[in-house]
């Protein structure tokens, strides 16, 4: 039985949570009340966790304070969509307590970690909606609080804080009516459950359940970045100057794990940045060094070397400065989409960068925040044009060096393009801000997709397939065209002063199928000005804005 726990503990707890999450994430991705293929909240949540275990195992130190700064720092940069952003919240105000202890943690402490996790958590949404995560964490944290001083052992601790999360799961229908109506509890407190069941049997030894679904496990492959990092670096801050990266395949029968532990500590002593990483199956390595050739001897050592790549940090380094010395804009933007026609038309908005995002894969802060370091500009609008991408998009704030963010909270692609319309690079960013935010107003968007599960929902009986018709808040429109629903759709969103219908068609729809359906809206709404143009987007069959 555990009294306390140390930083080794907590460690692999962070790492059966995580496996617990991405073995049961398309079961919370199943209790998503929308039947919209969006990005998903179990996606979403697992694809954070597993940014925060990419950065602890990259930790190479056991101190309680490193092990919660790379837990910390990689959930934040990870974090995608609300359910995402809010879940690395809660890890950040618990490993702010944890990260304070100098060898162990007892129930007292985890209690504190866990409340102040809820903190944070709350704080970072601008109006908490109960029936949420955040109710399930914060209920669990109070509970926590509350027998920490009976329950010393964690096994015991554990087994009544997951009883009452149970039960503020089970509460969430009766708080959030839209749950209630689709039968099921909140789908990012299943979530939060699964991670801390996973803390709960690391402790226990119990093993988690394998093979409960099947994974798509293409998002975790082992991908080189593109050493963005280095932008702000001054020339003499590079003390090596080459990045070295490889993987190392078919190891020799003498190679074990201890050699692998023995090539890191035998490239940290050649260089830094180290990641020494994997198995006696496959090994990541990356080393920022001056003797590249000695670190693929070393590896040489242990099995093959695959895919090796060497830059040159000092030229890459060279080549920004330069590009840098160009005079410095005071305004800059970014979008977020899918779909190269609406890309074409930010791009011809002067919208200085895309990332490629949104329906089916929200972005993470850190991909927002490199995509903000590149533009030369002291003042960044980011445009998010998703409401699931919003609060990523302020915790990249957070991680934007020397620029200022202003975050335009656009919740669709017409938004985005009515805020990139207001950019005046003759006056200020603060009026910029203040006219793109006002701009939101006159625009009312729709989207059309399918249906990807049966459910019950804004009073329509909703079955898999369906084509459905929809706004930023709720399903206005259904039926077994997309023609039809976008007729239906139009018909429940207009009002009097619209006097433009324009409709974005994407990839699944062709030219002339947009053009008739276009003539059949000008048909039917005279006073309006009626046009279309590729989006190219994937999900939605039509993107529609009202003007």
């Amino acid at each position: 039985m555990h009294k306390t726990i140390n930083s080794a503990e907590f460690r692999k707890m962070i790492l059966v949570g995580a496996k617990q999450l991405e073995l049961n994430r398309a079961k919370v991705d199943a209790l998503n009340v929308f039947p919209v293929p969006d990005g998903d909240t179990g996606t979403n949540m697992s694809l954070t966790m597993q940014s925060a275990v990419k950065e602890l195992t990259a930790c190479q130190s056991n101190a309680f304070s490193e092990v919660c700064n790379s837990i910390s720092k990689g959930a934040l940069r990870g974090a995608r969509g609300n359910s995402g952003v809010i879940l690395s919240q809660i890890l950040k105000g618990i490993c702010s307590v944890l990260g304070k202890c100098e060898k162990e943690a007892d129930t007292k402490t985890f209690a504190k970690a866990m409340e102040q996790g809820t903190k944070v958590a709350y704080g970072a949404v601008s109006v908490p909606k109960e029936g949420t995560i955040l109710t399930v964490v914060r209920m669990m944290s109070e509970h926590a609080v509350k027998i920490a001083g009976k329950k010393k052992e964690f096994e015991e601790f554990f087994k009544e804080v997951i009883e009452e999360g149970e039960k503020a799961l089970a509460l969430t229908p009766e708080l959030l009516p839209v749950l209630k109506k689709a039968g099921v509890v909140d789908s990012g407190g299943v979530g939060l459950m699964t991670i801390i069941k996973g803390f709960a049997s690391e402790l226990t030894g119990e093993e988690i359940a394998e093979n409960i679904i099947e994974t798509d496990n293409a998002h975790s492959e082992s991908e080189f970045g593109d050493n963005s990092s280095i932008i702000n670096m001054e020339l003499g801050d590079i003390e090596y100057a080459y990045c070295t990266e490889f993987f190392i395949i078919n190891m020799k029968k003498s190679t074990t794990l201890s050699a692998i532990d023995r090539l890191r500590e035998r490239l940290m002593s050649i260089g830094d940045s180290v990641i020494c990483i994997g198995d006696l199956e496959l090994v990541k390595v990356h080393v920022h060094t001056n003797q590249p050739g000695k670190a693929l001897t070393y590896a040489l050592e242990l099995g093959e070397l695959d895919r090796p790549k060497i830059e040159n940090m000092l030229e890459q380094n060279r080549q920004l400065r330069a590009q840098m010395e160009a005079e410095k804009k005071e305004m800059g933007m970014l979008a977020i989409c899918t779909g190269t026609g609406l890309s074409d038309i930010f791009k011809d908005l002067s919208v200085d960068r895309i990332i490629e995002g949104g329906q089916t894969m929200n972005p993470s802060a850190s991909d927002i925040a490199t995509a903000a370091q590149k533009i030369n500009a002291e003042h960044i609008f980011i445009f998010p044009n998703n409401k699931n991408i919003i609060l990523a998009a302020e915790q990249a704030k957070n991680l934007v060096e020397n620029k200022t963010i202003h975050v335009i909270p656009t919740k669709n692609v017409p938004q985005g393009f009515a805020a990139a319309l207001e950019f005046n690079p003759e006056q200020s960013a603060e009026e910029n801000k203040t006219n793109m935010i006002h701009a939101l107003d006159n625009v009312k968007a729709g989207q059309v997709t399918y249906a990807v599960r049966n459910t019950s929902l804004n009073g329509f009986s909703i079955k898999e397939g369906d084509i459905i018709g929809l706004d930023d808040k709720k399903i206005l429109a259904k039926s077994q065209s997309v023609e039809e629903t976008v007729l239906k759709l139009i018909a429940r969103m207009k009002e009097d002063f619209h006097q433009m219908i324009t409709l974005y068609y994407g990839e699944d729809v062709k030219e002339d199928e947009a053009e008739a359906l276009c003539a059949s809206i000008a048909e039917k709404y005279p006073e309006c000005d009626v046009d279309f143009h590729n989006g190219g987007q994937s999900v939605y069959y039509y993107i529609l804005s009202l003007e």
